[in-house]
């Protein structure tokens, strides 16, 4: 029997995940939402859906659906998430998973107490360079990974100038909770998934407020507000000694190809990921020896993640990026913010996952 799937916005990500779960196997899209009711009954036309609900509450409360897509702004994550928990259902969060670590908070235990799947959409797990690190991590190739960096820096890329993606109260930030949650996440996950448990970082707004560095993604509001940050850097130390450093831009003044890199040094080798491109490099006969590849996928990131979703649904297994994972993510932008308002280094707590 097929999964009933109900995509909650009909913008341009959730139309990607109308088009992926309607392609997958095991799954059936039967119902989409929107603010924009006309927008939501044009996605469910295109993509051959039998409802367009007139909202988020009537399309959860439908007992036509099983599991839920939330793919809208930040802000509404924890909320709809939350709600579609409470009501029986299965749920996929597009990245950051919450606004923040109260938010996010909310959903883990909300999963604890429901019992049903949360999968938070960090799509570039899926891509082929990091799936192929993961295997030579877990082969120990590495040996123990103690030192990361990670980043994506974007040399004019400021989207949606003034609408909700530079407004701090619906996004909850700028490049780093937008474009630096996916490194960070792919990072922490190579790395073995250990715990941060200390955080410096600094934030900065140096184009964005005089609308320089706009970018083509969004439609930009020129009435509208930006208060975040444009690049963000941050040290993040671990419960097992690592340390990842996280350097993130929308806009910049250096030589950037807009790729986004991951570089993990471990105690018998290390690998280099530049976009699509894999370094592996290592030291044989007291000599460096570098291997340059660039894997190939079997499919598509996001279609890789959907069929992850639904395996992990249909047989009670947890998925890779699971609710914890995405309340360390939001754990830590929020200390990286906090940070760089103090000046200070800000340590974190993890004891409530043990209750």
């Amino acid at each position: 029997m097929s999964l009933r799937v109900g995509v909650i916005g009909a913008g341009f990500i959730g139309r990607v995940h109308m088009r992926t779960f309607g392609e997958a196997e095991g799954a059936e899209v039967v119902a989409c939402t929107d603010v924009s009711v006309d927008l939501a009954k044009a996605a469910a036309k295109e993509h051959g859906i039998a409802h367009a609900y007139a909202s988020a509450a009537e399309l959860i409360a439908s007992p036509e659906v099983d599991a839920v897509v939330v793919a809208v702004p930040n802000s509404l994550h924890a909320e709809l998430t939350v709600q579609a928990l409470e009501a029986g259902k299965h749920v996929l969060c597009e990245k950051p998973m919450a606004l923040n670590s109260a938010a996010a908070r909310k959903i883990v235990e909300a999963e604890k107490r429901t019992g049903k799947t949360v999968m938070v959409a960090h799509q570039m797990r899926w891509l082929a360079a990091p799936q192929e690190t993961h295997k030579l991590v877990a082969a120990g190739e590495l040996g123990r990974i103690y030192n990361a960096k990670c980043g994506m820096m974007r040399r004019k890329n400021i989207p949606g100038w003034g609408s909700w993606f530079t407004r701090m109260a619906e996004s909850g930030g700028g490049p780093l909770i937008d474009i630096g949650v996916h490194v960070l996440d792919m990072a922490i996950w190579l790395m073995g998934s250990p715990k941060p448990v200390s955080v410096f970082g600094a934030t900065y707004a140096e184009f964005g407020p005089e609308k320089r560095g706009i970018g083509s993604w969004g439609t930009p509001q020129w009435d509208g507000v930006f208060d975040v940050e444009d690049l963000a850097t941050a040290m993040i130390r671990m419960d097992n000694g690592a340390t990842l450093t996280l350097d993130v831009s929308w806009a910049v003044n250096t030589k950037s190809d807009n790729r986004h890199f991951i570089d993990l040094m471990g105690t018998d080798g290390g690998v280099s990921i530049r976009g699509d491109d894999l370094t592996l490099t290592t030291q044989k006969f007291d000599r460096p020896i570098d291997v340059e590849s660039t894997p190939k996928a079997n499919a598509d990131a996001r279609a890789l993640l959907t069929s992850h979703f639904l395996e992990s649904v249909t047989s009670g297994t947890p998925p890779i990026s699971d609710a914890v994972s995405g309340h360390i993510n939001n754990a830590i932008l929020d200390a990286i913010y906090e940070s760089a308002k103090s000046g200070t280094a800000i340590d974190l707590d993890w004891s409530f996952l043990d209750e």
